[in-house]
Parts: structure tokens; sequence; C-alpha cells
């Protein structure tokens, strides 16, 4: 099958075996985004493998809930922007004319092709020079399954990478009559990750959310804030008495370029005296924006501004980056 052999590439992509020491004691970690999303479709296994190999730190999962209240690993609570859902259940999208995730059952979304993310209403390829849109045979699945997949890549190769799953739109489940965190939570625990111990990093945007989960649900895990707004970025005390960390925009960062220099805004320090772990999103080699290129967004971002990792379509560029510097 096409792809196995997508699987069994990123698998070859191994060129060594760095010890659990190494790999847990990485002063700053680099988190697969969507996994090794700038080569495969995002949040296939395909992605996941090739980000195992490529050495990155943790891996990330979306988490959105089926119909029959399976985790479905999936960037949004849509279907129609990465899945050909429009063709195969053309008359079961909402008034909005959106598919969404929690109206299939898993049977339902095992059936659908996923593909490289476009615009669903123009088809156009969100980022043209990726993994072809409509190309190979990627599917979607479980956060059981891609557990079971980074934990048997663990073993197999004696790594210790990590996950770091994200609590997507809990409000949406909850008016849906879903509660995707405790599910979440349960699925966690099933597999151990239960304490700060176990290389598991759970994030989300929602702030109410994230601190029932340390306050009410009383996990142990290492939680980290998501932030996007302006707004968020002067509520970092609050964020400490629950969180371990802020997920922030990068650009919340950055201050002004003069002089081919960017000065810094106060934010990563100002968490850091707090205690907070600083992991901003998301470096992309294909999306520079006010940078050059993408060596200088990674030494302006992870050595001049000091966070403690990020978020990468990229891992390996990001893995090979921070092995020059030491």
């Amino acid at each position: 099958m096409k792809s196995i052999s997508l699987f069994l590439i990123g698998l070859l992509l191994v060129s060594c075996k760095p010890s659990k020491k190494e790999i847990y004691m990485n002063p700053k970690i680099v988190i697969a985004h969507r996994g090794a999303s700038g080569y495969l479709p995002e949040h296939t296994l395909e992605a996941k493998a090739m980000a195992h190999a490529m050495n990155a730190d943790f891996i990330e999962q979306d988490l959105v809930l089926s119909k029959d209240d399976i985790p479905i690993v999936i960037h949004d609570i849509y279907l129609d922007d990465v899945t050909d859902v429009a063709t195969k259940f053309s008359t079961r999208k909402r008034e909005d004319n959106r598919f969404y995730v929690i109206d299939f059952t898993f049977d339902e979304l095992k059936t659908l092709q996923v593909t490289e993310r476009f615009n669903p209403k123009t088809g156009e390829q969100f980022y043209p020079n990726r993994f072809p849109k409509g190309k190979g045979s990627f599917k979607l699945h479980s956060f059981q399954e891609e557990i079971e997949l980074i934990q048997g890549l663990n073993l197999s190769t004696g790594k210790n990478i990590g996950i770091y799953p994200e609590i997507k739109e809990p409000a949406f489940h909850q008016k849906e009559g879903k509660n995707l965190t405790k599910i979440v939570l349960k699925v966690l625990a099933d597999y151990g990750y239960k304490t700060k111990k176990d290389k598991c990093i759970l994030q989300c945007f929602d702030a109410k959310e994230l601190e029932k989960i340390r306050k009410e649900l009383k996990s142990d895990l290492f939680l980290v804030q998501l932030i996007e707004f302006p707004e968020e970025t002067k509520q970092l005390a609050h964020f400490a008495t629950y969180a371990d960390g802020i997920g922030p925009w990068y650009r919340q960062i950055l201050s002004e370029k003069t002089d081919n220099k960017f000065t810094f805004t106060s934010l990563v320090s100002d968490a850091h005296k707090l205690g907070l772990k600083v992991h901003p999103y998301t470096f992309r080699a294909d999306a520079l924006n006010e940078f050059s290129n993408f060596n200088e967004m990674m030494q302006t971002l992870l050595i001049d501004a000091n966070v403690d990792g990020a978020f990468s379509d990229f891992p390996d560029l990001v893995v090979n980056f921070l092995k020059d510097k030491k």
C-alpha cells in the first residue's frame, strides 16, 4: 500500500538512536506540529512516523470527538478542508455548509481520504509546495491509535519521544452534549500519562478549561496555556496558578526589526520570572513572513529570544539547528 511505503520512508530517516536521557534532557524542545506536516499531510500516521524518525522531542495531537465519542486526531472540528467528505457525504453538511467531525461515527470517518490542507471553497492547496493534494492514501485515526504508534516506535527504536495533545474547542463539544476533556484524560491515564514525569504535555486555548483540568479534575500533567490574543499576554500571573507553560503565537514575542535585528516584547522574560516555559507556534520554512530565511527565524526566536521550545512543521530542520548550536 502507498500509505505503508510512506510510513517506511519516515522510518528510514533515522540515522542514529539517541539515548532516552539525551532526548529527555534537551534544554529546548522540538514539537512536531501536526507531525512532520511540512512533508506529509498533517495529522496522518505517516506524518507522525516521519516526525518520530526526525527525533522531535514531542509530537502534537489535536483532538476532537466523533459522534460515538472516539477522540479523533485532526486539527479542527471540521472535515472539509483536509478530507473528501464533501464528495462522499455531500448531504451531511450543516446550515453553515461545513462538515463536522462530531456528526460522523468513527467507522464513517475511517472511509474518508485525508489530503493536504486546502480551501474548501476554491479547492486550492494551502501550501502549494507541500505534498500534492489528492495524492497518496491517507486516513483519519484515533488518539489511541496514535499513542500506540508512538509508544511502539519508542520501544522498537529505544527513544522516548513524548506526546503533546490539545483539547480542541471544549465549549463546542459541551454544547453538543459531550465532554471531550474527561474522555481525553481517561485515554491518557489508560496509556500511562498521568504526571509531569510521563512525557506528555497537555495544551488548550480555553483558559477556563485548562484551569479546570488542574484545579477541579486534579490532573498532575504538564499543562500549557495556549494564547492567541494580545490581552492574554497580560494574564501570565493567573496562568501561572495552574499552568506550567504558555504557547504564544511567535509574533507576540517580536517587537520590531531595525537594522536587520529584532527586538522583543517582555513576554518571554515575564513568563520565565513566573516559572512558565514558553513554546511558541508555528515555525514554517515555507511561510517566513518577516524573516529572510528559516535559519534567521530559528536564531531569532530559539536563541536570541530564549524560548524553551518550538512548534514546527519542519521538525528535522529545528532538530539539526539546535544540534549545531551545542
